[in-house]
């Protein structure tokens, strides 16, 4: 095998696939990436097994052929090498040369006959813009929960219809769930993917209106966006029926600036994270909502105008579950929603249903 190709088009792609390679594998050959000329064009195919991605990149093929070079080490050396042309040639000993302006580089491969192939992937398809698919991914992921002991609740919930489409996270503390109306598929669709797996698709995807195509099997979801490909497994099991735990009415209602409520919690946490439970209280009073938080080393107040409407009402959080979902947000303003001091609090925006965040709250003494 001998070809030539762009060096800056190359570190690209092998940063894109190398999202899939296996840190340490007890098979040797998913540590690497495997290269193989296809139709005057050089294909990159790295996966986990969990995760598979193949990309083409504009190449001369001087010899075709099909080798798998160590990942990490790869990656290395062609972000190293200065711009312009490279070449790499593979001799029979499966022994590859590098080569760019003066440099010279050799290392040994694997026989790409072991290297496992990408699960085929059938079924009804769709596109939507990778920006939307990105955005949805980007405010929900946080919510997912990284105790093992439940693995279906480590990634996020797909579901799609002909007209919308829905990602659900929830940890059993908080849950984060993103609406977007899309054309969709014939048959609906009711999938997991995996946090980890969902988080390195994310950072493929583009910030563009550029579609991203999406079919699921029964076992994996397959991507796909210009050049590159991308099949994912799904998670096995029955993910918690969400929606029978959004409460459908509210006792308090309260709209604040997301800024300013953000800033407060920030400059409350700066107390609270000194404490043993990291709890930031509301109380809201009419129409101002107090933020406070105290511990062992001191204690802070601090007052919000805000538009209420229904009865007043003290409530206390953990600190991290109320930043990440602000984080999360971009609106001006936002809708808080309570029952009582020991039920979920609501975070909707002001218009239109296109996100909702749950948060439970913490039992205390005088709450």
């Amino acid at each position: 095998m001998h070809f030539s190709c762009d060096t800056n088009e190359l570190n690209a792609a092998l940063s894109i696939v190398s999202r899939a390679l296996s840190a340490r594998s007890p098979k040797p050959i998913l540590e690497g990436i495997l290269l193989e000329s296809c139709d005057e064009s050089l294909r990159l195919t790295c996966t986990d097994l969990a995760l598979g991605i193949e990309t083409i990149v504009p190449a001369t093929i001087k010899e075709e052929g099909r080798i798998v070079l160590p990942g990490k080490l790869l990656c290395e050396i062609i972000r190293k090498l200065p711009g312009g042309c490279c070449s790499i040639s593979i001799d029979d000993k499966l022994q590859a040369t590098i080569r760019c302006a003066s440099i010279r580089t050799k290392i040994s491969g694997f026989d790409p006959v072991e290297y496992p192939e990408l699960p085929e992937v059938t079924g009804d398809s769709f596109s939507m813009p990778q920006n939307t698919l990105r955005d949805m991914v980007g405010r929900t992921l946080f919510a997912i929960a990284l105790d093992e002991s439940r693995p279906i609740l480590t990634g996020c919930l797909m579901e799609i219809g002909k007209t919308e489409m829905r990602v659900v996270a929830l940890d059993g503390f908080r849950l984060a769930l993103r609406r977007e109306n899309i054309d969709g598929p014939n048959n609906a669709v009711s999938a997991v993917v995996g946090g980890k797996v969902l988080g390195d698709i994310a950072k493929i995807l583009t910030d563009t209106e550029e579609p991203v195509e999406l079919c699921f099997s029964k076992s994996h979801v397959k991507m796909d966006m210009g050049a590159t490909h991308v099949v994912a497994r799904l998670l096995e099991g029955e993910f918690i029926r969400y929606r029978q735990i959004l409460p459908e009415e509210w006792q308090t209602r309260v709209t604040v600036s997301r800024a300013e409520l953000g800033s407060a919690i920030d400059r409350a946490s700066l107390i609270a994270r000194e404490g043993k439970t990291n709890l930031v209280c509301f109380k809201i009073d009419g129409e101002t909502l107090v933020v406070t938080s105290n511990s062992e080393i001191g204690d802070m107040e601090e007052c919000l105008p805000v538009t209420t409407a229904g009865k007043d009402l003290t409530i206390a959080f953990n600190v991290r579950y109320i930043t990440d979902v602000l984080k999360a947000l971009s609106d001006d303003e936002i809708i808080m929603r309570f029952n009582s001091n020991v039920s979920p609090c609501v975070i909707c925006p002001t218009e239109g249903e296109n996100y909702l965040y749950l948060v439970l709250p913490v039992r205390v003494f005088n709450a």
